[in-house]
C-alpha cells in the first residue's frame, strides 16, 4: 500500500546556514540503501559514525536520525543522542541501543516511536522509498540544555539557536 504524496523535502537546507563537515559510516553508505542491521525488523542497530573536521569552538555533538518521508507532517525521528563531548569523533554500532554505555555525560531523548534508544528504518510496507538522515550536530554549547524527557521537536529547536555546524549522511529504505 502507498500512502500517495509528494516526496519531503531534503530538510536541512530549509534550517539556518551552518558550516559543514565530515561524517562517515561502516554500515551506511552515503545515497544507498541501508543494511538489514538498521531496519527495525532485521537488526534494530545504530549504525558505525565517524567525524571530523568540526568547527573551531564546537564544544560537544548531537547525533539525529530523521526521516523525512514518514506519512506524517512531521517526519518521523529514529534516534537522539545529546552532550556527546567534544572530544569524541565516532560512535561505534550499536552505540544507540537501549542501557548503551555513552561517552561522558551523553543521553538519549525520545524518539518518535517513545524510546530512548536508536529506532531502525520501519516505513509502512509498499510506500515509497524513505531517506534516514543521520546527523552529527556541532554545537556552540556543553551542553544543549535537555533532559531525557525532550521530544525530538524540543531538540531540533535548541538546535536551531546552538548549531555551529552539521554533517550529514543519509541512506534508504522501502519495505
Amino acid at each position: 500500500m502507498s500512502i500517495e504524496r509528494p516526496v519531503a523535502p531534503d530538510p536541512y537546507p530549509l534550517l539556518p546556514a551552518v558550516p559543514s563537515f565530515s561524517v562517515t559510516s561502516a554500515d551506511v553508505t552515503d545515497g544507498e540503501p541501508l543494511k538489514d542491521d538498521q531496519v527495525a525488523a532485521l537488526g534494530n542497530t545504530s549504525p558505525q559514525l565517524s567525524w571530523s573536521g568540526a568547527p573551531e569552538g564546537t564544544k560537544s555533538f548531537t547525533i539525529t536520525c530523521f526521516d523525512p518521508d514518514a506519512p506524517t507532517p512531521s517526519g518521523f525521528w529514529h534516534w537522539v543522542l545529546v552532550d556527546v563531548p567534544a572530544d569524541v569523533t565516532s560512535l561505534d554500532t550499536g552505540a544507540g541501543a537501549e542501557g548503551a554505555s555513552l561517552p561522558g555525560s551523553a543521553f538519549m531523548c525520545r524518539n518518535d516511536g517513545g524510546g530512548h534508544a536508536f529506532m531502525g528504518a520501519a516505513p509502512p510496507q509498499g510506500d515509497q522509498v524513505h531517506r534516514y538522515y543521520f546527523v552529527v550536530h556541532a554545537v556552540k554549547e556543553d551542553t544543549l540544555g535537555v533532559d531525557a524527557d525532550a521530544s525530538a521537536a524540543v531538540v531540533s529547536f535548541n538546535l536551531a539557536f546552538k548549531t555551529a555546524g552539521r554533517a550529514i549522511l543519509y541512506g534508504t529504505y522501502q519495505h
